[in-house]
């Protein structure tokens, strides 16, 4: 079992795709690094290849064992402040926010153990 916490953005500012990933990566690998998320995705629309008006580009997916973790992971966050931080902004400063969506998808059937 495990949640997928996702995200859908775009991207704007003066940041190139690679330069603006590989932000993500470094943060992301630190949480893992830290066992505060399993493993993640980021991935992008491929050749703007969508059914859903206004879709946003990007899609970055956090794997989770369960939701203590997740929480865990948020509380690390949270404080907005040291390394974590630095590498937090060097991606998160970039993301357009008019676009961004969030959603919490669970494995079916959600049995707890």
């Amino acid at each position: 079992m495990a949640d997928l916490y996702t995200i859908w953005a775009n991207k704007q500012g003066n940041i190139t795709d690679l330069d603006w990933v590989n932000g993500m990566k470094s943060f992301f690998d630190h949480l893992v690094s830290e066992d505060r998320m399993v493993t993640y995705r980021i991935t992008r629309c491929k050749m703007g290849f969508r059914s859903i008006a206004d879709m946003p580009e990007w899609m970055i997916i956090m794997e989770f064992k369960n939701m203590a973790q997740m929480d865990e992971a948020f509380k690390r966050v949270a404080p907005l402040e040291g390394e974590l931080e630095v590498k937090h902004k060097s991606f998160n400063q970039f993301v357009d926010g008019s676009t961004i969506q969030h959603a919490l998808f669970r494995d079916f059937p959600d049995v707890f153990e």
